[in-house]
């Protein structure tokens, strides 16, 4: 069953985020992770979320998800992003 990476992200350091988005693709694509939403614009149709930066990230499982999560491969990538944004991040099983 697929398993979605699911991101809010604040930026505080865009030029430093710049180097993160090139440096987690190929942590997500070594474990089977493609990008489904990656940043477009967002619209509010219900309440009052409206998140700056918006990620989803499907993977094959979600197992494969926390693998990636927790990899060495994604551990520098992870570090830059935390000290670049803040971030809410959540996985869920997909249908």
């Amino acid at each position: 069953m697929p398993a979605y990476v699911v991101t809010e992200i604040e930026v505080h350091d865009p030029v430093r985020y710049e180097d993160y988005k090139k440096m987690s693709l190929a942590s997500i694509q070594a474990l089977g992770g493609r990008f489904i939403v990656r940043g477009g614009k967002t619209e509010t149709l219900e309440g009052t979320w409206s998140p700056k930066r918006f990620v989803i990230v499907e993977f094959p499982t979600v197992e494969r998800a926390k693998e990636w999560w927790s990899s060495q491969e994604y551990a520098p990538a992870r570090k830059l992003r935390q000290d670049t944004a803040t971030t809410q991040m959540i996985v869920v099983e997909g249908v």
